[in-house]
C-alpha cells in the first residue's frame, strides 16, 4: 500500500507539472501574468495563508477551533478564506482588513447555500422529487443572485452523494438513490449557481460534495467508514461529481468518511489520479470542517503534521477550520517532506478563482447594501419559490377522489375543515434543515396557505393535538371534538426541521412522538382525512399508509410551504412530483433500491419465497417505490416502436411512444425509460433509470414522447474497469415509476 501511495504521489507531481497553463485557462493573459507576479511576490507563509479558511463563528456548522486572532490573520495575509458570514456590510468590514495586508489579496466568503439564500427553497432531496431539471438549475439561480448581493463568493452546494439509507439524516441533501438522476441534477445545480460564469455579479462559486461516496456510509450513521469496489464507485457513486465537473463546478469538497481504508481528506486516488488527473479538474478542493485534522481519530495520521502532510500531498488545497497547514505546512517545507511545487499549485488553483471572480480588480465588487436589499426583497423570487414547492410535492395515495378538496362548485359539501397536527401552524419547520435563518423571513404556515384560500362562508378550525416529539396525549381530545364537528380533516404531521440532516442519523425512521397515535384517534372520527407528510427523508408510517385515504408527502418547502400545499390540495395545482428515493416498510429492509442486483436465487415478488433471497416476516417489495407519484389525472401509454430492433455501438435506436391524458384534469406526467442488460461479464441490476421526460397534457390530449438509445446509455464498467457497451439483449421498460412497467420491448446491440 506504501508503494501504491508512492506512485500515485509522484503521479499527482507529474501532473502538476503539465498542468499549470490548464489552471490558467479561464484567465486573460494579463491575469495570468499578474497571477505569476503575485506568486513571485508571495512568503511561504502567505502562500500558507491562501490555504487556510476560518469560520466567522456566527452560525458554525462544525465544531469550533479555538486560538489565534482572526482579525489580525486576515490584516497579516494568513487567511484565504472565511465560511459563514454574509451581509454586503458584513463582507465588507472583513475585506477591508484583508486589504490591510501586505499584498492586498481579497478573500473568499463561503457560506452554505443549499436550497436557497433568502428565499428558501425545498430542500435538495424535495426538488429532486420535482424531476423538473429547469425548475431545480432556475431555484439555484435565484439562490445565486441572492447570496452574491449579499457578498457571498461561494456556495458549499450541490450535495451529490448518492444515497440508499434513508436513516442518514443527510438524504435531505442530495437527489435521493438513482446515478442517473442524481448526475442530472447535479449539472443543473452547478449551472444554477454560476449562472453565465464566474466573473459575472450574479454567480457564486459552485462547491461539489462530498467526494466521495459519503452517502454509502455503513449503517447510515453520519461520518462512518465506506467499504466498496471501485467498480461500484466508479459506476454508481462518482458520476454525480463527473457531471459537475463538465458544468465547470469551481470547487470540491471532500468527505468525512474514509473509503476502503483511507480517508478521502488524504485519498490520493480519489483527488489526484481522478479529480485532478483523469477530469482534468481545474478549480480546487476545500476539506470539509476540520476533516484534516481528523484524520488523527480515524488512527490514518499520529499527528497534526501528519495530517497536513498527507492531505496536500493527496490533494486537498484548502484547510477548513483544521488549522493544521496554518501550523505545520511551513515546517514540512522547510523538512524537505512536502514539495514547495505543491505548495505552490494549490495556491494557484485558490488565485486563479479569485482572479476568475474579479476579486483583484474589485475586492468589493460583492459588497453592494443597495443591490443586495434590492435582491432579497424581490417578489419574482417568491413567485418561483411557490412554484418549484408544489412541484415537489408527491401524492402517495388518493382514495375515493379525495382530494382536491372541492370548495368552488355548486355542488360542494365543504363548509367546515378541521386543520389538525403538530405541523399544522409551524413556520420554522417549513424551511428544514440546511435553511438560512433571517429575522424578517416571511415563511408562510400551513394554516395561512390554507385562510388565504377558503372562501368566507367555509369555516376553519385549528388544534395541535400534540407536539411533534413528545409522548404527551393531553391535545387529543381537542383535536378529535374539531374533527367530529367538520367535514373534512387536514392532518399535518411529520419531522421538525432538525431531525434529518447533518449528524442526524436514525435508527428508526418512523414518526416522532405520538404523531401516529393523534393519526389513529382523528381516523377513529369516521371523517376523511388528508394527510400532509413533513419531512427531510423517507419515513416508515405504515399504519397511516394503510389507512388514511389521502397522503402527500411534501417534504419541507421552504418560504411559500404553506401556499404550495394549499395549492394541490385546493386542486390549483395538479401533483406531478415522483418519489427520488425508495420508501421501505421497515428498517430492517434498508438499504433499499429498485437497480439492485438479481441473485441466483430471485424473489419474483412477495410470495413463492421458500429458498429464495427473500425475507421471512416481511416483504421484499418496499412501501413507495422509487419514481412514483399519483396525479388527479390518468395517463395511459401505448404505441411502443422502436426505430429498430438491432444496433450496433455507432447506432442509435429512436424510441417513440404516446401517451394520453384519459382525465378531466390537466397535468405533467413524468415518462421514465429503463434498461437492463440480461447478461453482462458482470452482472447488472434488473432495471436502471436512463432518460425521462416530463410532458403536461391537456384532458383528453395525446403526445408522441421520443427517445433515443444510443451505446453510452447501454455502457457500464466491466470487471477491468473499462467503460463499455458488451453486445446482447436488452430489455427498454418505459413507466410511470420503476415498478409500474407500462410498455416493454427488447433489442439487441450487435
Amino acid at each position: 500500500m506504501k508503494v501504491l501511495n508512492l506512485k500515485r504521489i509522484l503521479f499527482g507531481l507529474l501532473l502538476i507539472i503539465s498542468c499549470h497553463g490548464v489552471l490558467y485557462a479561464q484567465l486573460s493573459k494579463s491575469d495570468q501574468v499578474r497571477l505569476d507576479e503575485l506568486l513571485g511576490k508571495m512568503t511561504l507563509e502567505e502562500k500558507i495563508g491562501q490555504l487556510n479558511q476560518y469560520t466567522g463563528d456566527y452560525e458554525a456548522t462544525g465544531p469550533l477551533r479555538q486560538g489565534g486572532d482572526k482579525v489580525d490573520d486576515i490584516k497579516n495575509g494568513r487567511v484565504g478564506s472565511m465560511l459563514n458570514i454574509k451581509g454586503a456590510e458584513n463582507t465588507r468590514i472583513l475585506q477591508e482588513f484583508a486589504m490591510q495586508s501586505r499584498l492586498k489579496i481579497p478573500l473568499l466568503f463561503g457560506l452554505d447555500v443549499v436550497h436557497g439564500y433568502y428565499t428558501t427553497f425545498p430542500i435538495p432531496l424535495g426538488e429532486a422529487a420535482s424531476w423538473d431539471l429547469e425548475a431545480i438549475e432556475r431555484s439555484a439561480r435565484i439562490a445565486a443572485t441572492e447570496a452574491s448581493a449579499s457578498g457571498v463568493h461561494w456556495t458549499f452546494a450541490p450535495m451529490v452523494d448518492i444515497a440508499r439509507d434513508p436513516r442518514w439524516g443527510r438524504v435531505m441533501e442530495g437527489a435521493g438513490e438513482d446515478t442517473w438522476l442524481g448526475a442530472q441534477i447535479a449539472g443543473a445545480r452547478v449551472r444554477g449557481f454560476q449562472g453565465k460564469g464566474l466573473g459575472s455579479m450574479d454567480a457564486v462559486m459552485a462547491c461539489a460534495k462530498h467526494f466521495a461516496a459519503y452517502g454509502a456510509a455503513v449503517g447510515g450513521r453520519d461520518y462512518n467508514s465506506v467499504d466498496m469496489s471501485e467498480r461500484m464507485l466508479r459506476e454508481t457513486y462518482l458520476p454525480p461529481f463527473k457531471a459537475c465537473v463538465d458544468a465547470g463546478a469551481a470547487t470540491f469538497m471532500n468527505s468525512f468518511n474514509d473509503l476502503n481504508g483511507i480517508p478521502a481528506t488524504g485519498n490520493v486516488f480519489l483527488q489526484r489520479e481522478v479529480l485532478k488527473g483523469e477530469w482534468n479538474f481545474q478549480g480546487f478542493i476545500v476539506s470539509d470542517w476540520g476533516s484534516m485534522g481528523e484524520m488523527i481519530a480515524h488512527g490514518y495520521c499520529k499527528d497534526e503534521k501528519e495530517a497536513a502532510m498527507k492531505s496536500i500531498l493527496a490533494g486537498s488545497d484548502m484547510d477548513m477550520e483544521s488549522r493544521v497547514y496554518t501550523r505545520e505546512l511551513e515546517k514540512l517545507v522547510k523538512e524537505g517532506k512536502v514539495p514547495m511545487s505543491l505548495i505552490d499549485e494549490a495556491v494557484r488553483r485558490v488565485l486563479t478563482k479569485k482572479f476568475e471572480m474579479g476579486l483583484f480588480d474589485d475586492p468589493f465588487r460583492f459588497c453592494n447594501p443597495e443591490r443586495e436589499k434590492a435582491a432579497l426583497h424581490n417578489t419574482a423570487n417568491r413567485a418561483a419559490a411557490r412554484d418549484i414547492a408544489r412541484k415537489s410535492i408527491v401524492m402517495l395515495k388518493n382514495e375515493n377522489q379525495t382530494l382536491p378538496i372541492d370548495l368552488k362548485s355548486k355542488d360542494s359539501k365543504i363548509r367546515t375543515i378541521a386543520l389538525i397536527g403538530p405541523l399544522a401552524q409551524s413556520e420554522n419547520d417549513m424551511l428544514g434543515f440546511w435553511s438560512i435563518s433571517w429575522p424578517d423571513g416571511d415563511i408562510v404556515s400551513l394554516e395561512e396557505g390554507i385562510r388565504s384560500r377558503i372562501p368566507g362562508d367555509v369555516k376553519l378550525l385549528v388544534a395541535k393535538g400534540c407536539e411533534i416529539n413528545d409522548k404527551s396525549e393531553a391535545g387529543f381530545d381537542e383535536a378529535i371534538a374539531i374533527a367530529k364537528q367538520a367535514d373534512i380533516v387536514i392532518l399535518s404531521i411529520g419531522e421538525a426541521l432538525d431531525m434529518s440532516g447533518e449528524a442526524k442519523s436514525k435508527g428508526h425512521i418512523r414518526l416522532p412522538g405520538v404523531q401516529e397515535e393523534l393519526a389513529q384517534a382523528i381516523h377513529g372520527t369516521g371523517k376523511p382525512v388528508v394527510v400532509i407528510m413533513n419531512a427531510g427523508r423517507p419515513l416508515v408510517f405504515n399504519w397511516v399508509a394503510d389507512n388514511m385515504p389521502a397522503i402527500l408527502y411534501t417534504w419541507w418547502l421552504g418560504s411559500e410551504a404553506g401556499n404550495a400545499m394549499a395549492d394541490v390540495v385546493f386542486g390549483d395545482y395538479n401533483p406531478s412530483g415522483k418519489l427520488p428515493m425508495t420508501f421501505p416498510r421497515d428498517e430492517g429492509q434498508i438499504p433499499l433500491y429498485y437497480n439492485y442486483f438479481n441473485t441466483g436465487r430471485p424473489s419474483f415478488g412477495d410470495h413463492d419465497l421458500l429458498y429464495k433471497s427473500a425475507y421471512i416476516d416481511m416483504p421484499n417489495s418496499p412501501k413507495f417505490p422509487f419514481g412514483y407519484g399519483l396525479s388527479y389525472t390518468t395517463f395511459v401509454y401505448s404505441n411502443l416502436v422502436l426505430s429498430s430492433k438491432t444496433m450496433t455501438a455507432k447506432d442509435k435506436i429512436h424510441v417513440t411512444l404516446n401517451v394520453q391524458n384519459t382525465g378531466k384534469t390537466a397535468g405533467e406526467e413524468v415518462v421514465q425509460l429503463y434498461l437492463r442488460d440480461r447478461f453482462g461479464s458482470v452482472v447488472r441490476p434488473v432495471k436502471e433509470l436512463k432518460d425521462f421526460r416530463k410532458p403536461m397534457l391537456l384532458p383528453g390530449e395525446t403526445k408522441r414522447i421520443e427517445f433515443d438509445i444510443d451505446a453510452e446509455k447501454l455502457s457500464f464498467y466491466n470487471n477491468d474497469l473499462q467503460w463499455v457497451a458488451e453486445p446482447g439483449e436488452f430489455d427498454l421498460m418505459i413507466g410511470s415509476s420503476s415498478s409500474d412497467i407500462r410498455l416493454q420491448e427488447s433489442f439487441e446491440l450487435k
